[in-house]
């Protein structure tokens, strides 16, 4: 049994497994050239100095999270299936253009470039304010839609597709949502009714499944550093500085103090040999 990525801890996310292929044959070529990824902007820690970037999965970095999220939306393109999956009206630029200028008669053909991708995205998430965590669940939805409603996105729909899912996020993530009038400041010329019937068509596709588990939302997370990592798109490392060693050390202590009660009652209960089983604790800093 295959489980949805988008509902599931343990499913590959499904924009890794579709740059799989792309990243193999950049390393082969790399090789082939005797050019070795990265090796000379790298930095690495020493006794003295430790690098660490600011992104973490309670707070990403708002920057390169749009930008790994804008990579992961054109592999989907790119390596999209062919096998002559239907295209939602609600999703066709054609049939619902996002603004006034003329739809080229090509405009299905060619893919974008994931520059164009991240101007979009970057774009919205700009004016609407919106955070680094929106753009993860964004992506959860989107990947969520394309399992669900069985479709692919592809350069007659994507950014209808994109539209949808950040206005789904947005809304259910951030405590101050942006209104629907909101993008439609944004977007000049698409009007609210437009923006309502996205949303309503959106939700009902996802079945009106809204819910992101913590442990899906890290997933995604991660598996997104690792696609950063995979294509040269490292965050960037400073070097750990005094002020936040203390801060790190602060919620270290914070996170052993809250375990304590659970370490007691842990050691008094009494098993069995047959039964025995030992608790490790190992807390995690994630900010």
């Amino acid at each position: 049994m295959e489980f949805n990525p988008s509902d599931h801890p343990r499913a590959s996310t499904i924009f890794l497994s579709k740059s799989q292929t792309d990243v193999r044959e950049k390393r082969k070529s790399l090789y082939i050239n005797h050019h070795p990824p990265g090796q000379l902007r790298r930095k690495y820690s020493s006794c003295s100095t430790i690098f660490l970037d600011d992104s973490t999965v309670s707070q990403p970095n708002l920057k390169y999270t749009i930008k790994c999220v804008a990579l992961a939306i054109y592999y989907h393109i790119k390596n999209r299936d062919t096998d002559g999956r239907m295209l939602l009206d609600i999703f066709d630029e054609n049939l619902h253009p996002l603004s006034k200028s003329e739809v080229p008669p090509d405009y299905d053909k060619h893919d974008p470039e994931q520059k164009q991708i991240y101007r979009f995205v970057r774009t919205l998430f700009s004016a609407a304010q919106l955070t680094a965590e929106c753009a993860i669940v964004t992506l959860v939805y989107l990947e969520r839609l394309l399992t669900y409603a069985e479709i692919d996105i592809c350069p007659a729909n994507w950014k209808r597709i994109v539209l949808g899912a950040i206005l789904l996020a947005s809304k259910v993530w951030d405590d101050q949502a942006v209104w629907n009038v909101d993008y439609c400041q944004i977007l000049k010329d698409i009007t609210v009714e437009d923006m309502n019937e996205l949303e309503r068509q959106f939700l009902e596709l996802l079945q009106f499944n809204i819910n992101v588990p913590s442990s899906v939302y890290a997933k995604y997370y991660f598996d997104l550093r690792s696609l950063a990592e995979a294509n040269n798109l490292s965050f960037p490392l400073e070097p750990l500085s005094r002020d936040r060693a203390y801060k790190l050390e602060a919620i270290s202590r914070l996170c052993e103090d809250k375990y304590k009660d659970f370490r007691k009652a842990a050691k008094k209960r009494s098993v069995s040999a047959d039964n025995l089983t030992v608790v490790r604790w190992s807390p995690a800093i994630i900010s």
